[in-house]
């Protein structure tokens, strides 16, 4: 039962660049068009700010870029019924995720996709608005929860 199982602790970067652009990756691991925001699990006593940085890195090869903006709680996902036996070993139910609004501070020749184990088969920048309708159905909850948690960036309250 996935309910007894818990949910991974994860953090999510929503990168911008200086046009207000949001940074995202096609997965690799999914064909078709899977656009995402960087995330990742956090190590075992690993701060969640330090996780961050380091899945910004490892997914992007970004290290040139700087919080401006931290979700005020963690937003969970359920995996939907057919990827909970599988995915993560089937340990956990979804995803507990920090997340982080970073501004980057670099140019497009600093993305580096291949630095790490390859998550993300192309990037691009995207306008905000379009960023539930391109992500997988089961998260587009959770980028409009992200999306209200960072909405003061585009002077919204």
């Amino acid at each position: 039962m996935t309910e007894l199982r818990p949910y991974r602790p994860c953090v999510g970067v929503m990168l911008l660049n200086q046009e207000g652009l949001v940074f995202v990756g096609n997965r690799i691991d999914t064909p078709g068009d899977h656009w995402q925001m960087p995330q990742g699990g956090i190590d075992d006593g690993e701060d969640p700010r330090d996780a961050a940085f380091r899945e910004l890195y490892e997914e992007t090869g970004v290290d040139n870029a700087i919080i401006i903006m931290e979700s005020s709680r963690p937003i969970r996902y359920d995996l939907p019924p057919e990827l909970a036996t599988t995915v993560w070993g089937g340990r956990y139910r979804g995803q507990e995720q920090r997340w982080f609004a970073m501004q980057f501070l670099g140019g497009d020749s600093d993305i580096r996709l291949d630095l790490h184990t390859q998550e993300f088969s192309a990037w691009r920048w995207m306008a905000r608005d379009e960023l539930v309708d391109s992500i997988v159905p089961f998260k587009r909850e959770t980028y409009e929860e992200v999306l209200g948690e960072f909405s003061a960036l585009w002077g919204e309250s």
